[in-house]
């Protein structure tokens, strides 16, 4: 009986319209959260989800995906998506997009809502607190994007080779006094991997580190770049774009124009803002492209999931 509820079931058992019904199932605004939470509760006690068909009578896709970014202004993140897009339009998916704000508490909230929804798959940004239990059942529709995790398919970033690279290129150019500004090493990646490769560099070329690791934003890059250009640096290398656009305004402000800027990134808008800075970049166009083609593979039953690392590129 309970497999056979429809919306309007759910809706006399919710105490609310059928409108309203649909707009919880379909993520929109116009519902309070009290009166969200009444629905999506009874939704879960009798088990139900929209089926497919009901979804096509609606007019909507009966092939949808989505793509959870960590922000929506990512500039890393958006050329991703500007490759997910064509390839998922072009096998007929409708592709959805939600925001995680970095929280695991909405990772979950979007997962259990997508689950109810019967999506085919998710493309899912990963972040310090993603974690195998958090990502619970999705083992085969689910395509993890710059971390890894047991059991799940993954799209990593090559994040040792990108600062070894930039950092042999800097000493190649003769610089001996390199800075490094990046992000704290609660972030495996981005944070501890890309500050691991910067120190083991120095070692081995016996170079002194000067490091500092604030975070992600770009104010962040502006207001600690004081910390790492000391006298005698002559390169700063910055762990993100978005960190160097922050030291790149410092630079211009402070009139300083002896100090060869590279990060690891290689978007439009600092190549723009700042183009003799030296980049590496980590192929965020591809790994969107692939992560698309690895979440159809296994949607389809052509591909279990496994790991893929896309290599860094100097430009």
């Amino acid at each position: 009986m309970e497999n056979r509820l429809t919306i309007k079931d759910i809706a006399r058992l919710s105490g609310v319209g059928k409108s309203t019904v649909s707009r919880v199932l379909n993520n929109e605004s116009g519902v309070s959260d009290r009166t969200r939470e009444r629905v999506e509760a009874v939704m879960a006690q009798h088990g139900f989800s929209p089926s497919r068909s009901a979804r096509a009578m609606r007019g909507q896709s009966d092939k949808v995906v989505a793509i959870i970014v960590t922000r929506l202004d990512s500039l890393s993140e958006n050329l991703a998506v500007q490759t997910m897009l064509p390839a998922f339009y072009e096998q007929g998916y409708d592709p959805i997009m939600m925001e995680s704000q970095f929280s695991p508490e909405k990772v979950v909230e979007h997962l259990a809502m997508l689950k109810r929804r019967n999506i085919d798959g998710v493309i899912l940004f990963g972040f310090t607190g993603v974690t195998e239990a958090i990502l619970g059942d999705w083992h085969s529709t689910l395509v993890l994007m710059a971390r890894d995790a047991k059991g799940f398919a993954s799209v990593c970033y090559d994040d040792t080779g990108a600062i070894t690279q930039l950092m042999q290129r800097l000493f190649e150019l003769g610089h001996r006094h390199i800075s490094f500004l990046g992000v704290p090493p609660a972030d495996v990646t981005t944070g501890q991997r890309r500050h691991d490769a910067y120190q083991a560099f120095c070692k081995r070329h016996k170079l002194t580190p000067v490091a500092a690791l604030p975070g992600l934003a770009m104010k962040q890059g502006y207001d600690f770049a004081s910390q790492v250009i000391t006298p005698d640096t002559t390169a700063l290398i910055c762990a993100t774009d978005t960190l160097a656009l922050g030291v790149s305004k410092y630079l211009q402000e402070q009139r300083i124009d002896n100090v060869q800027l590279a990060s690891v990134g290689n978007t439009p808008l600092t190549k723009f803002l700042h183009p003799e800075i030296i980049t590496a970049d980590p192929g965020y166009a591809e790994a969107g492209r692939r992560a698309a083609e690895q979440l159809i593979a296994q949607i389809s039953g052509r591909s279990e999931p496994h790991q893929i690392v896309i290599p860094a590129i100097l430009s």
